[in-house]
């Protein structure tokens, strides 16, 4: 594999763990772990977290490495207050023209989160809260909305995963949120949608802050 494929595969990789929080504040990233790990040459890794640098995912330690950046209160407030623009912005988009195959698709991954949790998968399923994220965005159907979203590398607020009781509530309480927005999407019910949306934001800020 060409030298660019293996660093922009690493690269996606990365930023998908560091945005579902499966890499958690602080966690160090060593090149030569991430190289075995991902099979590919610690040139491509080291490509790989220069980029994640530049978009400040990551931060350099004092003494050297690469680390997750860790969030601050202040961080936290502001990427709700980020996600509540784009994302109420989507929601009110996506309600006026939404489609049963855009529906079927949300729930569908509302049933993953839910059998991920179930199985335990708890990486799994905070990747499956970023896809539905995701999805409003792209199914609101403007292009430079879903590029602002992307280039803003706005992360989850889970901030540990484990089979603890107060994680397994955030899982429940994250998936009847979701289903509450999707519900409704479906019956174009904005202020209900919008509402359980902003709920759900706020808990997690709220969250976050808790775990900081």
């Amino acid at each position: 594999m060409k030298e660019d494929s293996l660093s922009n595969r690493a690269y996606t990789e990365l930023r998908k763990k560091i945005l579902s929080n499966q890499l958690t504040s602080g966690t160090r990233l060593k090149e030569d772990e991430w190289s075995k790990k991902l099979d590919a040459n610690r040139m491509a890794i080291r490509e790989a977290l220069t980029r994640l640098l530049g978009e400040q995912l990551i931060v350099q330690g004092e003494k050297g490495g690469f680390f997750v950046k860790t969030l601050t209160i202040e961080d936290s407030h502001k990427i709700r207050e980020l996600r509540e623009i784009l994302e109420v912005g989507a929601l009110r988009l996506l309600i006026q023209k939404v489609e049963e195959p855009q529906i079927e698709e949300l729930e569908r991954i509302c049933a993953d989160f839910t059998s991920m949790v179930e199985r335990g998968y708890f990486g799994g399923a905070c990747e499956a809260d970023v896809k539905f994220h995701e999805t409003i965005i792209e199914a609101a159907g403007n292009e430079k909305l879903v590029d602002l979203y992307k280039a803003s590398n706005i992360p989850l607020f889970h901030q540990k995963l484990g089979k603890t009781q107060t994680h397994m509530d955030d899982y429940e309480l994250t998936d009847q949120e979701h289903r509450e927005i999707v519900a409704g999407i479906k019956t174009r019910d904005v202020k209900r949608a919008e509402e359980a949306l902003m709920k759900h934001l706020i808990r997690g800020e709220v969250a976050s802050m808790d775990l900081a």
